[in-house]
């Protein structure tokens, strides 16, 4: 039988503190960029910590908790990631087709990503397929996706509260990260997430995101005043 407790957490507000913290939250996270030149200041490691924490509390299928998280300071590690990634990305704009490098070109990317040694953090983020037992048992975590996908935004996010600047990084492939962070064959890379300060001059593309209205569709019930009586059975 299933163990349940109180909840004990949950904290309800007045509307109109709703609408507040609503409001703050949100234009908090729209000043949130992505940024591709950090500079080396450190972070202290129990902020990355505390992130990570936040991460850790988002739902996943079936209560699996399906992720693992590496941290990398070591400029010899952050170096040999950097040459992997470099790799990889240099011949993904040899053979991506147009479209996407058309697509891509705005943002001023390109095969070179020294930020993956200024920066002071890499967050590696695995996606653990399955799990293994003592036994070598596997057993199957559910929503793994789904599950990773929802932690990394919570993670951008408590980074993003905290001061810092976040770059999302998916070089193509990533297999490279199981072996330079001697990681299990049953995970399999996620993301790669670069932290820290931006730079003094660091700069973002002149872009701009969708307004609600475009990415916001309603389907509510009509106000009782404006309901049509059920017809009688003259009317029918």
């Amino acid at each position: 039988m299933p163990s349940f407790v109180p909840l004990s957490g949950y904290q309800e507000y007045p509307v109109e503190e709703m609408r507040r913290r609503a409001q703050e939250y949100n234009r908090e996270m729209q000043r949130r960029r992505t940024v591709r030149q950090f500079s080396d200041r450190p972070v202290p490691k129990e902020i990355i910590a505390a992130a990570i924490g936040t991460a850790g509390s988002a739902p996943s299928g079936a209560h699996r908790q399906p992720w693992h998280f590496v941290a990398v300071s070591d400029p010899a590690v952050k170096h040999r990631i950097r040459v992997e990634a470099e790799r990889a990305e240099q011949e993904f704009y040899r053979t991506a087709p147009a479209a996407w490098l058309e697509a891509l070109e705005p943002l001023g990317t390109d095969q070179h990503k020294p930020y993956l040694e200024t920066a002071p953090w890499l967050i590696a983020i695995f996606a653990e397929r399955y799990r293994v037992g003592e036994d070598e048992g596997r057993s199957v975590n559910y929503y793994v996706q789904e599950s990773v996908g929802i932690a990394t935004g919570f993670l951008i996010g408590a980074l993003h509260h905290a001061g810092l600047a976040t770059l999302t990084h998916t070089p193509s492939p990533m297999g490279f990260l199981n072996q330079v962070l001697d990681r299990p064959a049953n995970e399999k890379a996620f993301l790669l997430l670069v932290v820290g300060y931006p730079a003094p001059d660091a700069a973002v593309p002149d872009i701009r995101r969708k307004p609600v209205a475009e990415i916001l569709s309603w389907r509510e019930s009509a106000p009782p005043s404006s309901r049509r009586p059920p017809a009688s059975r003259q009317d029918r």
